[in-house]
């Protein structure tokens, strides 16, 4: 069974200065939320247990923004405001699951993985990335659906035009049925001649544990980083199984500036 998660969010969020420069980039309100509390609603609704949170320590109000009772407990005792009553116990809910680890050195996705090593317990692990939401349908729920069916790690993926495919990591494919398939390789944003397909992949996996051993033993690859598309391409050349879901619900990118923008009116229309 699959019970733990993490998100790495130990990036700088550069693309969203000069919002970023003050707040992390998971705590920007989308629709009078935070982002990172669709991330956790997510977890929460597909049974994960444990989230673990992967920060640096310039980004610490994450870790405060669970740990702030005193404030909520006198503002609560003071006003009696029912909102805020639910507002608090939604944040106590989730500070049951999660738990901290540092990645104080931005060195890529796959060394923010590496951190948490020693903290997962079962065979696969889900990994969340938090510039990707998915509303309308839980991924994380179908990916774990599919775990169990395969018994092989899954990994989220979207069809994406033809002229973006060098922004993607890129699937090679061998078609399952209408909405799976299993992945023979995947290449890191190919050109547009080169691409094995038009599949993408989004920020949902589960993962297995052997991929710490591969990863700590990787090189680093571009911008000096360890990239977790590298350790998961050596795994699936190694014949271990990996499938491809095609997710039934609406893909938002908060990464950017434009797309923080479009994923709250999106999100307020619905």
């Amino acid at each position: 069974m699959i019970k733990q998660a993490i998100i790495p969010l130990a990036g700088l969020g550069t693309r969203l200065l000069p919002l970023t420069s003050v707040i992390p980039k998971e705590l920007l309100p989308i629709n009078g939320k935070p982002g990172l509390e669709y991330i956790l609603e997510e977890c929460y609704q597909s049974g994960i247990k444990e989230v673990i949170l992967i920060i640096s320590k310039k980004k610490k109000s994450i870790k405060d923004y669970f740990y702030n009772d005193a404030f909520y407990k006198k503002l609560i005792k003071n006003k009696g405001d029912k909102r805020l009553k639910l507002e608090y116990k939604k944040i106590l809910k989730f500070k049951k699951m999660v738990k901290f680890v540092y990645q104080n050195t931005p060195a890529g996705t796959g060394d923010a993985v590496l951190k948490c090593r020693k903290l997962i317990k079962s065979k696969y692990f889900l990994m969340l990335m938090p510039d990707d939401l998915i509303i309308n349908k839980n991924c994380s729920k179908s990916l774990i659906n599919l775990h169990r069916k395969y018994k092989s790690s899954v990994i989220a993926s979207k069809k994406v035009k033809k002229s973006d495919v060098s922004r993607w990591g890129i699937f090679k494919a061998k078609k399952l049925n209408r909405k799976n398939f299993l992945i023979k390789d995947v290449v890191e944003k190919p050109r547009i001649s080169s691409a094995p397909s038009n599949y993408a992949v989004i920020g949902r996996y589960i993962l297995p544990k052997k991929i710490f051993n591969v990863l700590k033993s990787q090189k680093r690859g571009k911008n000096g980083e360890i990239h977790i598309t590298d350790s998961i391409r050596t795994l699936i050349l190694a014949k271990n199984k990996f499938i491809g879901h095609i997710f039934a619900g609406k893909y938002l990118d908060c990464g950017t500036m434009s797309g923080y923008i479009n994923s709250t009116l999106k999100i307020s229309r619905l």
